[in-house]
């Protein structure tokens, strides 16, 4: 049985399409103005539209492969946000739930929250310390925070997880669904977010669980085959991160992952000449 049935398929088709034509909206019409002669072009102010005047690229690489190489560029900026939907789509049919920005509230403990500003930091001392320094295990740290709950200092907070999941068995997922190569800022920051989760439904693992997703590794199909370095040192990377077919493997079982990549694909031949002609030839 598939992972992906026919309605899903349908959907996501739909949405990748809008997503495409979208985006090739956005870049068909920019003007990627000749180069004349050195004078003439040094000469020039950078433009809002160009940005950043490069006249060694402008010189050499004609004006459509401009436009074309602007779109890839905007192109792998937006795709993550596909994962995200893709995701809730194939979830809806496997799941009992499944939202994009999905919003907690809630009161919580101002000195749990002060728990949370100090897990990560012993967390980020511990992956600057030395090589036999020992990081905190994410468990006991989603446990050191719920026991530092108080209820005579309790404040209105509030998260929002990129998506979420409520399974069949009511265990409740929450995912940061980001690039595969986050900065040290951007590790420590999730990590924050996923015990904020924790703390706002006031239970530890396995009732929820909370994860920093990857769509996919760009190292290679195994899990030890991932080699960014800062996600491996400044994250619980063993028990928060999911990576390609562990995260989609939630989402919707075992054959997800290649089946949504096999609809990517199909979208891509289905459209390839569309792009084609829009950022090359104008039509």
């Amino acid at each position: 049985m598939p992972a992906i049935g026919p309605a899903a398929r349908a959907a996501i088709k739909g949405y990748l399409e809008g997503f495409i034509e979208g985006l090739v909206g956005r870049y068909e019409g920019r003007s990627f103005t000749q180069f004349s002669n050195p004078r003439e072009y040094l000469s020039r102010a950078s433009s809002q539209e160009e940005r950043l005047l490069r006249p060694f690229h402008a010189a050499i690489i004609p004006s459509e492969l401009r436009r074309i190489s602007a779109f890839e560029r905007g192109f792998s900026t937006s795709l993550g946000t596909t994962f995200e939907e893709c995701a809730r789509l194939i979830a809806l049919e496997h799941h009992q739930d499944a939202q994009r920005n999905y919003t907690l509230t809630g009161y919580v403990s101002l000195n749990a929250i002060n728990e949370i500003e100090h897990q990560v930091a012993l967390f980020e001392r511990a992956a600057e310390g030395s090589a036999s320094a020992r990081k905190p295990d994410f468990e006991h740290m989603i446990s050191a925070v719920l026991k530092a709950r108080r209820t005579d200092d309790l404040e209105p907070r509030r998260a929002r997880a990129d998506l979420y999941i409520l399974s069949q068995d009511g265990t409740e997922y929450f995912f940061e669904v980001k690039s595969p190569d986050p900065n040290k800022g951007q590790c420590l920051e999730v990590t924050q977010r996923l015990l904020r989760f924790h703390l706002l439904r006031g239970h530890p693992r396995p009732a929820v669980r909370a994860y920093f997703a990857m769509a996919y590794n760009p190292y290679g199909p195994r899990r030890d085959d991932y080699k960014w370095s800062f996600a491996r040192n400044y994250m619980p990377f063993e028990q928060a991160v999911l990576i390609g077919h562990e995260f989609w493997d939630i989402v919707g079982g075992p054959t997800a992952y290649e089946e949504l990549l096999a609809i990517y694909q199909e979208m891509g031949r289905e459209k390839a000449k569309y792009i084609i002609d829009a950022l090359v030839f104008g039509f």
